[in-house]
């Protein structure tokens, strides 16, 4: 096992997000520590993006988007779900990708917002370091993922993003059951 770093996200924010298939992620609670393997994820890339928040310009909200690579991004939407996103790329360029689903223990969470609550992810969290192992972290814990195993689809959730809705740049784990139950089943999780 061995956490994430900098580096790993300091890349094309596709090659990070389909990298984060099969990965673990690692939340300390303070009683211990969850690990889930990483199901599905969405990538969001740059001020183009009508889906990324970056899109409405720079402002107090975004502005942790703009910064270096590694860091999260909490935020809280209809006023009662948190996301979290892993910021990638080099500074100044926004771009981040939000963590939809994940396995613990053989129970599939399935829904960002879902996540965040059973791990206890709130804008405490926000603009963490997640490339130090405290509190909330990416782990690699050797398991190969082929790229046949991770499938691409529309982002969920975004349609008011027009032509960017469209884009395949959600990615979720396919070569498992757990992986592939909901998308089979035509369930949206967007919360």
């Amino acid at each position: 096992m061995s956490i994430l770093p900098r580096q790993f996200f300091n890349r094309p924010t596709l090659t990070v997000a389909r990298s984060l298939v099969g990965k673990y992620l690692a939340r300390e609670n303070g009683k211990g520590t969850v690990a889930g393997k990483i199901i599905e994820v969405e990538a969001y890339i740059g001020s183009q993006d009508k889906a990324c928040h970056a899109s409405k310009g720079r402002t107090a909200r975004t502005e942790v988007l703009f910064g270096p690579p590694g860091i999260s991004y909490v935020y809280l939407i209809y006023g009662m779900y948190y996301m979290l996103n892993v910021v990638t790329e080099e500074r100044e360029f926004p771009a981040a990708v939000l963590i939809r689903a994940i396995e613990v223990d053989g129970k599939l969470i399935d829904g960002p917002g879902k996540l965040c609550r059973e791990l206890g992810i709130d804008r405490s969290l926000h603009q963490l370091d997640l490339t130090h192992g405290r509190s909330l972290w990416f782990e690699d814990r050797g398991a190969m993922v082929f790229r046949k195993e991770v499938g691409t689809f529309p982002r969920i959730g975004v349609d008011y993003a027009g032509v960017w809705a469209q884009k395949p740049w959600r990615f979720r784990l396919v070569g498992s059951d757990s992986g592939t139950r909901s998308f089979r089943e035509g369930k949206k999780q967007d919360r």
